[in-house]
C-alpha cells in the first residue's frame, strides 16, 4: 500500500520547482533566467539557470569558471578567454577584480552612464545565441518544474548549436 497525499498535488510557490523566483518585470510571476557566455561567433561555452529574481552579477565569476578548456595551438591548452564583454548587469568592482585575477581583461559597461558604450557591436552575438536557443520550442517557455530537466534541455540546445557550427566548418 502506498500513502496518498490529500489536497493539492503542487503547493503554491513550488509548482515551477527549483531555480525559479518572482520575476521583477512580470508582475512577480515565477520564472527563471538563463546566464550565457559564448565566443565571438556565438558558440555557447557555458550556460546556467537561475531564478528570475537573481542579480546577474552574482553568477558572473561562476559562469566564467564553468567554461571548459578551450582548444588552442599546440602546447598547454587555454582555460579561459583573453577578454570578457558584459552589459550593465555585470558592472561591479568585485567582478572586474575577479576577472583580472583570472588573467582576463574585463570590458563591462558602466552603470549610470549614457547608452552608447560601444559594447552593442559585440553584444548582439549573445542576443543572437539566445534567439537560436529560443528556436527550440521546449526552451522558449519553461514547462518543466524540475530544474535539472530544463538544464538538460538547455545543454542539448547548446550542443545542437555547436554541432551546426561544426557541420558548417567541415563543409567548408
Amino acid at each position: 500500500m502506498v500513502a496518498r497525499r490529500r489536497g493539492r498535488q503542487f503547493y503554491q510557490g513550488s509548482f515551477w520547482g527549483a531555480q525559479t523566483g518572482p520575476n521583477p518585470t512580470d508582475r512577480a510571476k515565477l520564472g527563471s533566467k538563463r546566464h550565457l557566455i559564448c565566443d565571438g561567433r556565438g558558440v555557447p561555452l557555458a550556460i546556467q539557470l537561475t531564478g528570475a529574481n537573481r542579480n546577474d552579477s552574482q553568477y558572473a565569476l561562476a559562469l566564467v569558471d564553468a567554461i571548459p578548456n578551450l582548444q588552442g595551438e599546440r602546447g598547454r591548452p587555454r582555460h579561459r578567454p583573453d577578454r570578457v564583454l558584459g552589459d550593465r548587469g555585470y558592472d561591479a568592482e568585485s567582478i572586474r577584480q575577479g576577472l583580472r585575477d583570472r588573467g582576463i581583461i574585463p570590458f563591462l559597461a558602466k552603470r549610470n552612464t549614457e547608452h552608447g558604450s560601444g559594447l552593442g557591436r559585440w553584444r548582439w552575438v549573445v542576443e543572437r545565441t539566445f534567439a537560436w536557443l529560443n528556436q527550440f520550442r521546449r526552451l522558449r517557455v519553461r514547462y518543466e518544474n524540475r530544474a535539472d530537466i530544463h538544464e538538460a534541455f538547455l545543454s542539448l540546445g547548446c550542443a545542437l548549436i555547436c554541432w551546426r557550427f561544426l557541420r558548417v566548418d567541415w563543409a567548408a
